[in-house]
This record gives C-alpha cells, sequence and structure tokens, in this order.
C-alpha cells in the first residue's frame, strides 16, 4: 500500500490511503492520529496515541506489503494491540 500526502489545517503530517477513506495525521503536539473519512471533507479520528509509544512511521512501514483494510475495524486489527481499544 501507499499513502499520498497532503496538507490539512492542524496536521504537521496528514497521509491518506489510496481509497482516501483512511488516513494517519500527526499532530503539532505528536500525537498520531488513525482517521475515516465522513463525508465528503470531515475526518473522523477513530484511533489516537502518543506518537512516543508507536510512531507513524512504524505503523505506515508496516503496511507497506498489504493490500488496503477494507473496514475501520480491520485497518484497527493492524494496530499493535495495546492501541486497538
Amino acid at each position: 500500500m501507499y499513502f499520498v500526502t497532503t496538507k490539512v489545517p492542524g496536521y504537521i503530517l496528514f497521509s491518506m490511503m489510496p481509497s482516501e477513506r483512511f488516513a494517519v495525521g500527526l499532530t503539532e503536539q505528536r500525537m498520531v492520529h488513525l482517521l475515516e473519512k465522513s463525508g465528503d471533507r470531515d475526518w473522523r479520528v477513530i484511533r489516537e496515541w502518543p506518537a512516543a509509544t508507536y510512531s507513524h512511521t512504524d505503523f505506515m512501514a508496516g503496511l507497506r506489503e498489504r493490500e488496503e483494510p477494507a473496514s475501520a475495524g480491520d485497518l484497527i486489527a493492524l494496530l499493535p494491540t495495546a492501541l486497538q481499544s
């Protein structure tokens, strides 16, 4: 899977998955947001964690050999167990 990086207010990094249904964002406070598209322009945070716990880079690199998950639940299942709930 690849990611498309774009600018979104409130994020120092914002990368969408190929379908543009899911994204990974990094805030200035070094929080990683896993997001799901909600409507035409809105994003909903479905998981959040400190980048020091598990970096956005590690998460994205772990997906490089995978197909994009079909659902938010399938995407969340790819996180370390401690971050899934």
